[in-house]
């Protein structure tokens, strides 16, 4: 599938890297300032942006969301949510879903224009992705994010920019945005009114290096504050985050984006400004330039009553107007390469093909206990589908989504296989949370249902989980619980008791989970002999499971986020300390831990070895050979680990990935650079030293934990090498 990456890398310098191009760019941008009046400069620092018809500049919408497809604004290619987009673990993936969404945002923008559509949603500013760190499994939002990992969040976060802002010379095909500036992650009911108190080394360690790769990496055109305070500083109006961390020390040369209506927090939540005034004021001055809500209208007053010097406001809008300039939006006469991307590329064949294949590749094979996968066809007469998540599309899509043409839940996937040789016998066996289905049943109204289903079918497919509904994003209708965060991480409502039901049947039963965030599932672990994570794989995702249960499709996903056992054994939701938090700090042992996922064939790893048993500043190679030992094709994610061999430090890291697709029997010799800062750690000053002292690097297909090694039977062992002098990076 050809994207427009593939015919434009090689041409001269892509446009985010242009230092020359950029200030061509700014000089316009300053021309257009410099004519208008403060009243219309205030204007344009909110997200429904007026027209200025004597500038020639139309009106603009900035607001525009593409998480994981174009979204709210009609017909688009749903993909699977962005953390079953982590779980492929694969680079070059995610960029190419990612640019397959900036070919439909744009599509659909050319055709908004046409006919005069300047609305919200239909603007070319996607504020996507969200590189938040999911540090606690409880959090709603976690499900928008690439997972608890800040390496593997950094390299799917910058392959997502790219994607989506393109590689041309002149222009953006997209603006992506970094969200949400910093230290982010719950609890949702809080977030207007929360401060998220972390050390120097855990907020450098963790919670900016995403970020930081975003900016200074990729390029990314916009970062966007988030609600919360961070350390007494309303990060929206942070001079720490917005001034000395994102600007002088990254050298950020974008825009940066209110979260919506987070300026009024401020005054009416976390209580450091006495109104609307002294807010915008303290948002402006420390390096806000736009406003998702309407409060910057303020800006004008502010400016006139000496609280916000003009100059600053001029310094906002040229950074806009660059943004719209990149992106072709001012009226050029030279056209953008874009321009004639027709409406048809949106919801084609090759877009639904793409889905399918990344619906198939989220997938993760948790167990699979004496092969009951895949299932073979030809000996099944009637496959049992149950659950409240068997015909649910709203468990196939998360939030932040746009409208598939049409959904394959996970009911109608398998219906679709199994065509007219095999029965389906469908049952949504209880509600998702509630402890009936009928308001006027007497409760277990579909007990005798699920024991009939179960009782006709050869295999029985228990389809549990959580939807949208149940995790999201404060104020998102029908969250049940916590604005959206979850109580714990059990199964809701009665599917626990279902699914006893289902295994007492004596039926070989197969779980599969579609959630966007990890739960425990230890009984599932003891008594299911096959369990399947979906995640919210996307309007394909039915087709795509029903291809990894028959066995079309090898499953390859890996978790990235740590399974745990019990939310007993979580530090408090509102701890941002990341100490016994993710595989990085956890002490207790998972059970399925990040980077975990099994196939349907095995890999060996054989002459792996490091190009040198000394680290430098220049780093160091891994060579291995990797073969697939197994009679299936199938992809192996490399996974390359680094453990500082001293007391006080975090536990093995990921520090290196590699998707390989290798045939039955085929191998492959692999070369993978670890830098001298993988070999780094941040100290209490957020100072990344490269330690003397002795390293344990370790590759293979999972992380070198002792759950691992016995889920996977495989043991890594680790290569020893030395660093003989400390340095900075």
């Amino acid at each position: 599938m050809a994207f427009a990456s593939d015919r434009l890398r090689g041409r001269k310098m892509e446009i985010v890297k242009d230092k020359a191009k950029n200030a061509e760019y700014e000089k316009r941008a300053r021309s257009l300032v410099a004519q208008m009046t403060l009243e219309e400069k205030a204007f344009q620092m909110v997200n429904s942006a007026p027209a200025i018809e004597r500038l020639g500049i139309k009106a603009y919408n900035w607001w525009n969301e593409a998480l994981h497809g174009v979204a709210r604004a009609g017909t688009a290619t749903v993909f699977p949510q962005a953390i079953s987009l982590a779980a492929t673990f694969d680079e070059d993936f995610i960029e190419q879903v990612a640019e397959a969404v900036s070919t439909e945002g744009r599509a659909k923008f050319n055709a908004q224009q046409k006919f005069e559509d300047f609305d919200i949603y239909k603007g070319l500013t996607f504020w996507s992705p969200n590189v938040n760190i999911f540090r606690d499994p409880r959090w709603g939002r976690g499900h928008e994010t690439f997972g608890e990992d800040p390496y593997l969040t950094s390299r799917l976060g910058v392959r997502f920019v790219e994607g989506l802002q393109g590689h041309d010379e002149n222009y953006l095909k997209t603006a992506a945005c970094a969200k949400h500036f910093a230290v982010h992650s719950g609890p949702e009911d809080l977030r207007h009114e929360f401060n998220a108190v972390v050390s120097i080394q855990d907020m450098y360690e963790t919670y900016l290096p995403a970020f930081k790769a975003c900016v200074q990496e990729a390029g990314v055109e916009a970062v966007m504050g988030a609600y919360n305070r961070t350390n007494d500083e309303p990060c929206c109006g942070s001079k720490t985050l917005l001034q000395d961390i994102l600007r002088e020390e990254w050298g950020f040369q974008g825009h940066v984006v209110s979260d919506c209506w987070a300026i009024r927090d401020f005054h009416g939540g976390h209580g450091v400004t006495a109104g609307p005034e002294e807010s915008v004021a303290m948002a402006v001055n420390h390096g806000c330039d736009l406003n998702c809500g309407e409060l910057f209208l303020y800006v004008a007053d502010a400016v006139r009553k000496g609280m916000i010097p003009e100059a600053r406001v001029d310094e906002a809008l040229v950074r806009l107007f660059m943004t719209r300039i990149k992106l072709g939006l001012l009226g050029d006469k030279e056209k953008t390469p874009y321009d004639d991307i027709p409406y048809t590329a949106v919801d084609s064949r090759q877009m639904q093909e793409l889905n399918l294949r990344a619906a198939e590749k989220c997938i993760v094979l948790l167990k699979n206990e004496n092969n009951l996968l895949p299932l073979d066809k030809s000996a099944i007469g009637t496959i049992g589908v149950i659950g409240p998540n068997a015909n649910n599309r709203k468990a196939l899509v998360g939030n932040y989504e746009g409208t598939a043409s049409r959904y394959y839940t996970i009911a109608e996937g398998i219906q679709e296989y199994a065509g007219e040789d095999v029965r389906v016998l469908v049952s949504e066996g209880c509600h998702l949370y509630r402890e009936q289905i009928s308001n006027l049943s007497r409760g277990k109204d579909r007990d005798s249902e699920v024991k009939a289903v179960c009782e006709a079918s050869d295999v029985v497919i228990m389809c549990l989980g959580l939807d949208a509904g149940l995790e999201g994003e404060e104020g998102d209708q029908g969250n049940q619980y916590a604005s959206g965060d979850k109580p714990n991480l059990h199964l809701p409502g009665r599917q626990q008791e279902i699914l006893e039901i289902a295994c007492a049947s004596g039926k070989p039963v197969v779980l599969v989970l579609l959630s966007g965030s990890a739960l425990a599932v230890g009984w599932a672990d003891e008594h299911v002999p096959a369990i399947v994570q979906g995640w919210y794989p996307g309007a394909q995702g039915g087709r795509a499971v029903a291809r990894v249960l028959f066995g079309d499709k090898n499953p390859e996903g890996r978790l990235p986020v740590t399974f745990y056992r019990t939310t007993e054994e979580l530090p408090a939701f509102t701890d941002y300390s990341m100490q016994g938090r993710t595989y990085r700090y956890m002490q207790t042992e998972a059970l399925y831990p990040f980077g975990y996922g099994l196939s349907y064939t095995t890999f060996a790893y054989t002459d792996v070895a490091l190009s040198s048993p000394v680290v430098g500043e220049e780093g160091i190679t891994v060579k291995a050979v990797v073969t697939n030992m197994g009679s299936r094709d199938g992809a192996e994610t490399v996974q390359v680990y680094v453990k500082a061999v001293r007391e006080a430090t975090p536990n093995a890291q990921l520090k290196a990935i590699r998707k390989l697709s290798l045939q039955a029997g085929q191998s492959q010799e692999i070369t993978i650079a670890l830098p001298a800062s993988a070999f780094a750690l941040y100290d209490t000053q957020g100072i990344n030293r490269v330690e003397a002292g002795n390293y344990h690097v370790f590759v293979g297909g999972a992380q070198p934990d002792g759950r691992s090694e016995a889920l996977t039977g495989q043991k890594i062992p680790p290569l020893s090498v030395e660093v003989r002098e400390s340095f900075v990076i």
